[in-house]
């Protein structure tokens, strides 16, 4: 197997791998969708503006509520610009002030919000006989003390209160951190009446369905959830086109994911909570969690509360916060793989102090680690070329006999020592770390707007000016030039000669990390292609020409 034969099996497999994502996406298998006993998300109801509401086991919904005119509150942390809708309580807006919208920019990136026409919300509530959102009048209008709130210490707290018909007392209270993306939200409900009250908390994501992006960009758009027996199960915005969850489950969270970034309700994970999804008449989807049915009796006083993750995709934060919610920084299937190499690209980062540097370095050391399987390749490609000659002659020999052709090459293969399959198993073994890298690549939001220097000033971008994929065709051209074409089939000579012009369109809008990536492993293949080459010949091994 020549090396030229090596780039077209690393872009078949690499094609053949995002056309297998691509048709997975659409075609395959989705999971089952469990219905509650306990509870229906069919009964739910929505309201003019396409709130979504989550039936209650105990009441009902009323389906049109008139949305009166907007009031919000403001506030502002050294890492979030938050807006909150005094109706409901709900997050209807949040902007990243450590992760600008351009590089070098000074807006924020906003990651909920009124985003081009998509709306992103985070919205949460009480629900149940007693509860405040299921009231025949829509849902509650909170009063504050002051319009915006300011981080000033360790944690700012922003509480919001409504006292409905009967006397019961809600206060809806955020808790933000300093430096922290978690945002906890406590309701606290003082009962002065006479009488128990039930309510139930629920909290969800709001997000307006949107068709995924090219092939190129395989990041994933979309909900995800965990559940006691699932602790990552993405479930697309075509698969709730296609049916509602319903699933009761201790503990859990529920998602939506982007590139880099995460929004994800943790609730109370002692308890037993149910979780849905709906999509709405607004092309929007929703996507949440209820918490257990909690009783407040007479003259007492009950606190609920759960937590929302609004931010980048880190995966020490999202650990804390859930042990399986760093699984929304999706490796794939080569995740064993993939975060083990995340891990010490960040050491190297740490190291060098430069993320073009860390890709150099890994690219390294992982081409070192691989030189056994390097060497074992291009020996066996060099032995199977000295063997043409003789092959050539047992063909002939032969003539339309294959059978005896096979077998007499298999005799040959035996005494000379050769395996036919040599050049194959380690570049398949090669396969899954190349594509783990790729997800790391992808999903890592250290590489946003990371610079590298010269005319790399991002590398999660493609290269503006294309060099580093001129760069890698010409490395590919380089080691056909090593390696002179073996094949004789004139299909397969003219696709080798065109490889190198097929790979540098095809990387054109790669991310330059990633194109970084394959041009200095592609040179230190070639480096060592010579070394191995110059040892064979010393020992009087035929190698080129």
């Amino acid at each position: 197997m020549e090396s030229q034969r090596t780039f077209l099996f690393i872009g078949l497999m690499l094609v053949s791998f995002l056309l297998f994502q691509e048709w997975n996406s659409d075609y395959g298998p989705q999971p089952q969708a469990v219905q509650s006993a306990s509870t229906q998300v069919n009964d739910a109801t929505q309201s003019t503006d396409d709130t979504f509401i989550p039936s209650s086991s105990d009441s009902s919904v009323p389906g049109q509520i008139q949305r009166p005119s907007q009031s919000y509150i403001s506030v502002t942390t050294d890492v979030l610009t938050v807006k909150l809708d005094t109706k409901g309580g709900d997050i209807v807006e949040v902007n990243l002030l450590q992760y600008p919208t351009e590089q070098h920019g000074e807006e924020p990136f906003m990651l909920l919000g009124e985003l081009t026409g998509n709306q992103y919300y985070s919205q949460s509530g009480l629900i149940g006989i007693d509860g405040p959102d299921a009231s025949p009048n829509g849902r509650p209008i909170y009063n504050t003390t002051q319009p915006s709130y300011t981080l000033a210490g360790d944690e700012l707290r922003v509480p919001m209160t409504y006292v409905d018909a009967k006397g019961i007392e809600f206060i809806k209270t955020y808790v933000f951190k300093a430096g922290n993306y978690a945002v906890e939200v406590e309701y606290t409900i003082n009962n002065s009446t006479a009488n128990n009250a039930n309510v139930q908390l629920f909290s969800q994501i709001k997000r307006t369905i949107q068709d995924k992006g090219s092939m190129i960009d395989q990041s994933y758009l979309g909900f995800a959830y965990g559940a006691f027996e699932k602790p990552y199960e993405k479930y697309s915005f075509s698969d709730i086109e296609d049916k509602n969850i319903s699933i009761d489950t201790a503990g859990g969270y529920v998602s939506f994911i982007q590139h880099y970034f995460v929004s994800a309700w943790v609730p109370k994970q002692d308890e037993q909570n149910n979780i849905y999804s709906r999509k709405l008449s607004d092309n929007s989807a929703i996507m949440g969690v209820k918490g257990p049915v909690t009783t407040i009796a007479a003259g007492q006083q009950e606190h609920l509360s759960a937590t929302f993750y609004v931010g980048p995709k880190d995966q020490a934060a999202l650990k804390a916060l859930h042990d399986d919610l760093d699984l929304t920084v999706d490796y794939g299937w080569l995740f064993f793989i993939s975060q083990p190499l995340f891990d010490l690209l960040k050491w190297l980062y740490a190291l060098l102090g430069n993320w073009g540097l860390a890709i150099i370095a890994i690219t390294i050391i992982v081409k070192t680690l691989l030189y056994p399987l390097t060497k074992a390749q291009y020996t066996s490609m060099a032995k199977m070329r000295n063997l043409q000659p003789k092959i050539m002659a047992l063909k002939e020999k032969h003539g339309d006999d294959k059978q005896k052709f096979g077998q007499a090459m298999m005799e040959m293969y035996r005494k000379e020592k050769v395996n036919p399959m040599g050049g194959c198993f380690p570049l398949l073994l090669q396969m899954p770390i190349f594509l783990a890298l790729f997800y790391v690549f992808l999903e890592s939001v250290e590489l946003r707007h990371a610079e590298f220097g010269l005319w790399l000033m991002d590398l999660s971008a493609k290269d503006p000016y294309y060099i580093l994929p001129i760069l890698f065709g010409a490395s590919m051209f380089l080691t056909q030039k090593l390696q002179p074409m073996t094949v004789t089939d004139p299909m397969q000579q003219k696709m080798m000669t065109y490889m190198p012009v097929i790979f540098s369109v095809f990387f054109l809008w790669f991310p330059s990390g990633l194109v970084l990536y394959w041009l200095v492993s592609n040179l230190i293949s070639i480096a060592q292609m010579l070394i191995i080459y110059r040892g064979m010949e010393k020992k009087g091994i035929k190698v080129r020409g």
